[in-house]
């Protein structure tokens, strides 16, 4: 090889072992910058959760107090759930029954906030079981898994709103599995981390229950009002109908005068013509 040759060579080689040095470090320099980054959002987040434990004490009166007053007033639990969008929709006819006996709602975070929370429902006596308080709760497991629990119901005989009703096919009984609903949300403990419903009713719900208590008058007013701007329609349009019957009758009448008028007026020769005609 001749020497300018091995020399471009030596070269090349030089400069592509300089461009993996340059790279490997500022890669360590990148991973030690993100090390710093991570243990700035880990101290964030510590600060966070102690200001969310700080606060969360500091709203428990108030929530109490929320609870206090919303027993003065009746089916407010119930008037909320209905209005929710979400929670709404899993309801059943069965269960939107049920619910008017739900006299109260409390969410309780843990106090480290990081290891759950648990959702508690009151009821008053009602058809469907004996239970005064559902809770069902949730908390991380020794593994770091989310875990659920919830209190079992006792239902009153054939009242068990969580089983499938039978139907006949061809002669032969076949169970109905149901499909989403508020009490097999509340039994289902299968998957906790996929629990929308739970997270609805903690970060949702809990938080202002009051604005979907008011939703129901404020949709009240407004199907009211599309119901009253129907009627309004309506009337105009009868009135418009009449009126128009009116007008023609009238228009006839007219045209009637009209027309003996012009006979009167416009036309005495023929009116001359017709007397003698009578006389022949």
């Amino acid at each position: 090889m001749p020497a300018s040759k091995a020399k471009e060579a030596k070269l090349e080689t030089n400069e592509n072992s300089l461009d993996v040095s340059v790279t490997q470090t500022a890669l360590e320099d990148i991973d030690a910058c993100q090390t710093d980054i991570d243990t700035l959002n880990e101290k964030a987040s510590e600060e966070i959760l102690s200001v969310e434990q700080k606060y969360n004490k500091l709203r428990r009166p108030h929530y109490s107090k929320r609870n206090e007053m919303i027993q003065k007033i009746p089916n407010f639990w119930w008037t909320a759930f209905t209005n929710h969008p979400q929670i709404s929709a899993i309801l059943t006819n069965e269960e939107v029954d049920c619910i008017q006996s739900l006299t109260n709602v409390d969410v309780e975070e843990f106090e480290d906030i990081k290891s759950g929370y648990k959702v508690t429902f009151t009821f008053k006596q009602n058809p469907y079981f004996t239970n005064e308080k559902l809770v069902k709760e949730f908390h991380l497991a020794s593994s770091g898994e989310p875990q659920s629990k919830s209190t079992e119901i006792q239902w009153k005989e054939g009242k068990d709103l969580t089983k499938g009703s039978a139907s006949e096919t061809n002669g032969r009984k076949r169970k109905i599995e149901p499909a989403l609903s508020f009490f097999t949300w509340f039994t289902n403990n299968t998957d906790p981390n996929a629990d929308e419903i739970a997270e609805v009713i903690k970060d949702d719900m809990w938080p202002n229950p009051l604005q979907y208590y008011l939703a129901s008058e404020g949709g009240a007013s407004s199907d009211h009002g599309e119901s009253d701007e129907e009627d309004e329609d309506d009337e105009e349009d009868d009135e418009q109908d009449g009126s128009a019957v009116v007008i023609g009758d009238e228009s006839e009448e007219d045209q009637e005068v009209y027309v003996d008028e012009k006979d009167d007026d416009d036309d005495p020769e023929g009116e001359e013509e017709d007397e003698e005609e009578d006389g022949e």
